[in-house]
């Protein structure tokens, strides 16, 4: 079992959690991630690190509650413990001097991309982040970023907070201003789609951190795999990330899409059971 350390409320829905588990801080580079279970009743779910203390033995975690183990684990408190954390796991991000990098992060996309950018950073490059959310309450880690980040531009849906508009906009405003050797993009399935046909439409090469479903994050079931170049990958084992303009996009939004009503319901059941608590 792995104890909860500290907690940090984001927003209602997003939380970031401190967890022991020292092997894996050791282990992890940008990129990793980790597969959850929270107690014997929940399923498995991967979870990207977003950070870690190897001094202090920790990992951290950003959790959106959405389905019934994410509330499980945002709910969880310091002194509390998570039954099984398995990793790190996937490929690390290739980390090399490219020149200028163009950073994309979506919402809780901002937490994978951060390790992402502080090892872009370290490597040379001239690292330009652009974060977006539908508000000013669900931007994140802006502080963090910016401690790496030549520049940050924060893109709002309904202009709260920095300039009004989609992740897009602000990455042409970018594109248009200077040359962008790589680009980063990190987010909603939707975000990632459209952000990438952005820099197809320039010519930039560009990765995308893919969130699919996932079971055991070993390879074995084949939850995870999407198609990539015309030929079937799995996400767990040979991500999660991969060429941006060779995914297929709208294939892995549909599979995203497949167990909804299931999940609706075992929501609603897990709401009644806390209520009657």
């Amino acid at each position: 079992m792995n104890k909860v350390i500290s907690k940090h409320y984001f927003s209602e829905n997003v939380v970031r959690l401190e967890i022991e588990a020292p092997r894996i801080a050791k282990a992890r580079k940008a990129g990793h991630f980790v597969m959850v279970r929270v107690d014997e009743h929940g399923e498995r779910f991967p979870l990207t690190i977003s950070g870690a203390d190897v001094s202090k033995g920790t990992i951290t975690l950003v959790v959106q509650t959405v389905g019934v183990s994410s509330r499980k684990l945002a709910a969880l408190e310091p002194g509390d413990t998570v039954l099984d954390l398995v990793g790190p796991l996937g490929q690390a991000t290739h980390i090399q001097k490219y020149g200028t990098v163009l950073a994309c992060g979506g919402g809780v996309g901002v937490a994978p991309l951060l390790p992402i950018v502080e090892a872009l950073k370290a490597a040379g490059n001239r690292v330009i982040s652009v974060l977006a959310a539908r508000t000013k309450d669900l931007i994140i880690l802006e502080d963090q970023i910016r401690k790496y980040s030549d520049e940050v531009i924060v893109m709002t849906d309904d202009g709260s907070y920095g300039r009004k508009g989609l992740v897009t906009e602000g990455m042409e405003q970018i594109i248009q201003r200077e040359k962008i050797d790589q680009a980063v993009i990190i987010g909603p399935g939707i975000m990632m789609k459209f952000a990438s046909l952005t820099t197809k439409k320039y010519n930039i090469p560009s990765i995308a951190s893919l969130n699919t479903i996932m079971v055991d994050g070993t390879g074995m079931c084949g939850a995870c795999r999407v198609t990539v170049g015309g030929k079937t990958k799995f996400v767990c084992v040979d991500g999660p990330e991969f060429d941006a303009h060779q995914v297929d996009f709208d294939e892995m939004l549909s599979r995203l899409g497949g167990y909804r009503d299931e999940e609706q319901k075992a929501n609603e059941a897990y709401t009644c059971q806390s209520i009657k608590k």
